[in-house]
C-alpha cells in the first residue's frame, strides 16, 4: 500500500476544516481533473502531527484563549496511541504523579469511556484503575478507536467556536523561511492533492519524524553519536546517522477456537521464516521464533504463546503482553475471545530507515515491514508451537476493524526514533543514566538524575533501545526519574518553531527513555504553553530561558498548568 494512500479504509470520514481567517482561490479544473484550488489559514499556532504531542500542543495553546491549525496525514488523531496501535508504555506510578495533570486526565477519560459505553461487568466497572484489557505492559491498554473518540471529544469544544483548525489526512509539502523566521508552511491534502498555506506566529513540529525540520532549515541530528561525541557509556565508538531503532506495523488479532482464520500465504514469508537478523551482538536465532534476545543480557530468552491467556510457565505469554480486551471484563458474550495487539521484537523492522527517506523509499520499507508482520501473523496460525506438540493456532483471527484499515494492519509505522533538534542544551546519559549518574555522583545507590534549572516537566522509562538499522541488538538499562528541561525544547538558531514529540534535544541514547506516550504529551503540552507565554510577554521563547525572572514566571505557569517541575512522593524525593 503506498504511503499516499495508505488511508484506505476511512473510518471518521474526511478532513475538518474549522478555521477563523480564510482566504480561497479556486481555478476551474478540467472534468476529471484534480482541483488546483488554495486556501490560506491563519491562526496563533501551526502544528503539524496530530500524535500525543500535537494534540497535546493543541490543547494546551486551545484552554490559553489561542487559536490553533493542527495538522495530521492520516486520518486518526492519536498518534501512537490510535494510527500506530500501540497501548500506554508508562512508569510505575503513574496512577498518582509522574504526569501532567491534563493527561491524567485523557486516562480518566478513556476509563469513564467504557464505563459509559461498554456492556462491562458489576466488579470492572466499579474498579478503580480500570484496564481494559488487562495487558502486563500497562496499568491502561485500551483500543486506539478509544484514544480517538476521547481525543477528539476533548477537542471539539474548540472545532465548535472555531479556535481550532484540523485538517485531518494532510501532510505538510513545503516550508516558507526568511533567516531564522518560519512564514508559512504548505499542506497538502492527501486525497485531491490541493494545497493549503498556513500562517502563524509560531509553529510545532509533532510530525513522527521531525518532517518540518530539514523542511525548514532547522538544525538537526539523527542516529546514533559517538563516545567521543557525548562522552555517554553506552553510546558507540563510531558515529552513524543512520543507525536508528527498528519500526513496528503493528495489528490487533483475537482467537476462535475450531474456526479457521488463516491467512493468504505473505508474498515475503519465505524470506521472513528463515530471516536471521544480522547484529554485532548476534540475535538469539530466527526473528520468528518463541525466543528474542534478553534486552538487558543479550543473551537467548524463550517466550510463551496461547492465544487462550493460559499460562505459559515462567515465559511471558506474548498474547498477554498487549491485550486490549479481556473479555472477563465484559458481560458474557459481549466477545467471543480477547483482543491482543501484536507489537512484539519478532515484527520488529531493522531493514530500512523511514528516517529522511523518498516516498519511494518510505513506501519499499513500510510494505515490507507489512509483509514481516503478516509473515509473523502467518507462521502463528500456521506452524507457532503448541504446547501439545502440535503446529499453529488457525482460529486465530486478524481484526482488521480495530485498526480501521482494509490490511488490517496500523495506519502508520510505530516510529520509536525521529530527527532530534540541534538544541541550546542536548541531554545525554550524564543527566539521566543510573549507571554513569552513579560513576558522577560517587553513589552506588540512590543517585538522582540531573536537577535542571530550567525544568518544565518530568518524566521516567527506562532507556529502551530496540535492535537498530545499524546492527546493535537492544540497548537496554536502567534511567532514573528525569526531568524534562527547557534548553532541550528550543532550537538553537530557529526563532519560531519548536519540537513537540521525540524530536527534541536528546541522544540516540537519551531519547530511548523521553520517546514514550506521557513525556511525549508532556513535550507537546509545555509547547502549547511556551507559545502563549512568550506571546504574552512579547519575547522569544528562547528568551524566557535566558532570563531569570521569566524562567520562574514561566516555571510558575506551567506549574499552575497541572505540570510537574521534580519529583516527590512514591519514594523518589
Amino acid at each position: 500500500m503506498k504511503r499516499r494512500n495508505f488511508l484506505g479504509s476511512v473510518t471518521l470520514g474526511s478532513s475538518l476544516l474549522a478555521g477563523t481567517s480564510e482566504k480561497r482561490e479556486t481555478g476551474n479544473a478540467p472534468s476529471g481533473k484534480e482541483t488546483n484550488a488554495k486556501t490560506a489559514l491563519n491562526a496563533d499556532l501551526v502544528i503539524a502531527g496530530g500524535g500525543l504531542g500535537g494534540c497535546a500542543a493543541a490543547l494546551a495553546a486551545l484552554r490559553n484563549g489561542l487559536s490553533v491549525i493542527l495538522t495530521e496525514e492520516t486520518d486518526w488523531i492519536g498518534g501512537q496511541l490510535s494510527q500506530q496501535g500501540v497501548p500506554p508504555d508508562e512508569h510505575p506510578w503513574i496512577e498518582t504523579h509522574g504526569a501532567t495533570k491534563a493527561y491524567r486526565d485523557f486516562r480518566t477519560a478513556v476509563r469513564e469511556y467504557y464505563q459509559k459505553n461498554y456492556p462491562l461487568t458489576a466488579e470492572a466497572r466499579t474498579r478503580k484503575n480500570l484496564n481494559p484489557g488487562d495487558g502486563s505492559v500497562s496499568k491502561l491498554c485500551h483500543e486506539p478507536r478509544v484514544a480517538v473518540a476521547v481525543l477528539t471529544d476533548m477537542l471539539n469544544p474548540y472545532l465548535s467556536t472555531g479556535k481550532l483548525t484540523l485538517l485531518l489526512e494532510h501532510k505538510i509539502v513545503a516550508a516558507d523561511v526568511k533567516g531564522n523566521i518560519v512564514q508559512a508552511l504548505t499542506a497538502q491534502n492527501r486525497r485531491n492533492k490541493t494545497q493549503i498555506t498556513l500562517t502563524a506566529p509560531y509553529f510545532a513540529d509533532a510530525t513522527e519524524l521531525g518532517d518540518l525540520l530539514p523542511m525548514t532549515g532547522t538544525e538537526f541530528v539523527t542516529g546514533a553519536e559517538s563516545k567521543a561525541e557525548t562522552g555517554e557509556f553506552h553510546a558507540p565508538a563510531k558515529a552513524d546517522p543512520n543507525n536508528v531503532q527498528a519500526f513496528t506495523v503493528c495489528y490487533a488479532i483475537d482467537y476462535r477456537p475450531g474456526e479457521n482464520h488463516v491467512i493468504e500465504k505473505p508474498q515475503e514469508y519465505d524470506f521472513w521464516k528463515n530471516y536471521v537478523p544480522k547484529m554485532t551482538k548476534p540475535w538469539s536465532g530466527r526473528l520468528l521464533d518463541l525466543s528474542y534476545s534478553n534486552p538487558k543480557t543479550l543473551e537467548p530468552k524463550q517466550l510463551g504463546f496461547h492465544p487462550e491467556g493460559i499460562p505459559t510457565g515462567n515465559n511471558l505469554n506474548l498474547w498477554l503482553y498487549r491485550r486490549i480486551i479481556n473479555k472477563a471484563n465484559f458481560a458474557p458474550g459481549t466477545y467471543a475471545g480477547d483482543i491482543t495487539i501484536v507489537n512484539w521484537p519478532q515484527n520488529d523492522y531493522t531493514l530500512g530507515n523511514l528516517i529522511g527517506a523518498s516516498e519511494k523509499d518510505f513506501d519499499k520499507h513500510f510494505e515490507r515491514g507489512k509483509q514481516l508482520s503478516l509473515s509473523l501473523l502467518y507462521w502463528l496460525q500456521t506452524e507457532a508451537p503448541r504446547p501439545d506438540g502440535g503446529k499453529g493456532w488457525p482460529g486465530i483471527r486478524l481484526r482488521k476493524d480495530v485498526m480501521g484499515t482494509e490490511d488490517g494492519l496500523a495506519k502508520y509505522p510505530y516510529v520509536r526514533e525521529s530527527r532530534r533538534i540541534k538544541a541550546l542544551f542536548t541531554i545525554k546519559e550524564e543527566h539521566v543514566g543510573a549507571e554513569q549518574r552513579a560513576a558522577i555522583t560517587g553513589q552506588s545507590a540512590g543517585a538522582k538524575a540531573a536537577a535542571f534549572e530550567d525544568s518544565v516537566g518530568i518524566g521516567y522509562y527506562h532507556i529502551d533501545l530496540h535492535p537498530s538499522t545499524g546492527g546493535d541488538n537492544y540497548i537496554d538499562f536502567g534511567s532514573l526519574p528525569f526531568q524534562i528541561p527547557l534548553g532541550a525544547l528550543l532550537p538553537v538558531r530557529m526563532e519560531n518553531i519548536l519540537p513537540a514529540n521525540k524530536n527534541i534535544g536528546t541522544t540516540h541514547i537519551t531519547n530511548g527513555c523521553y520517546r514514550l506516550h506521557p513525556v511525549e504529551w508532556s513535550i507537546g503540552e509545555v509547547v502549547g504553553l511556551l507559545v502563549k507565554f512568550a506571546s504574552s510577554k512579547n519575547v522569544l521563547p528562547r528568551g524566557v530561558r535566558e532570563d531569570k525572572g521569566l524562567l520562574a514566571g514561566f516555571q510558575g505557569f506551567v506549574r499552575g498548568e497541572g505540570i510537574e517541575l521534580e519529583w516527590k512522593g512514591g519514594g523518589i524525593n
